[in-house]
């Protein structure tokens, strides 16, 4: 449920202001100490917000990191409709995408560990927006599959049909991307393994899905 929809408009501006700048407060406590400096108590302080403000918004701290990951994937999806992968393959386009989104989500190191551990808590009511998450990523990854092509593009979202082939490449490709990422966060490959690791993951699924004529 929307947290605004029943508030007037000003209180509602008012209401999405202060959950930007907890947001940003999280982030800022992440990149500095992680996932375990991300205590709400602090953050409210630092946003300058009640804590019952804070908690009527978020009701926990993975809560409030699986926001923040929301926002910077919404940040990705905009450079990506602004400056599409290129490739004359599906590959090649592919991997740029995962190479730009994995630079730069773990340019601040301390904040994507904390961002991944929120993520994958498996807390139930965590599920829907979690699951948001890998929707964007994958609409995304059809987009470079498509050479950026039969996707409507607005300013800041893709629109994107996927067929059932696509949908399953996607998928399979998301969630190699995403136990890799979690595979560097707890030290098991470097970054530029995680690249060179994605690449070979994505090679091998879509020379199987060529194969199998579904690409």
């Amino acid at each position: 449920m929307n947290p605004t929809a029943s508030l007037a408009p000003a209180e509602a501006v008012e209401m999405e202001e202060r959950s930007r700048r907890i947001v940003e407060t999280a982030v800022e406590l992440a990149e500095q100490g992680g996932f375990e400096a991300v205590r709400l108590r602090d953050v409210a302080a630092h946003a300058g917000v009640a804590l019952g403000t804070l908690y009527r918004r978020f009701h926990s701290k993975e809560d409030l990191l699986v926001a923040a990951l929301d926002r910077e994937t919404r940040d990705l999806e905009r450079r990506v409709i602004r400056r599409p992968p290129r490739g004359e393959t599906e590959l090649d386009r592919v991997l740029s995408l995962f190479s730009t989104a994995t630079r730069g989500l773990l340019r601040r190191p301390n904040l994507a560990r904390a961002l991944l551990r929120a993520a994958a808590c498996g807390e139930p009511g965590l599920a829907g927006r979690v699951g948001a998450f890998h929707e964007r990523v994958e609409r995304m990854i059809v987009f470079c599959l498509r050479g950026g092509g039969s996707a409507l593009v607005e300013d800041t979202e893709i629109a994107v049909s996927a067929t059932v082939e696509e949908s399953q490449l996607a998928y399979a490709l998301n969630m190699i991307w995403f136990a890799l990422l979690v595979g560097w966060s707890g030290g098991q490959h470097s970054e530029s393994a995680l690249i060179e690791k994605m690449g070979v993951s994505a090679e091998l699924v879509l020379r199987g899905a060529a194969g199998n004529g579904s690409c």
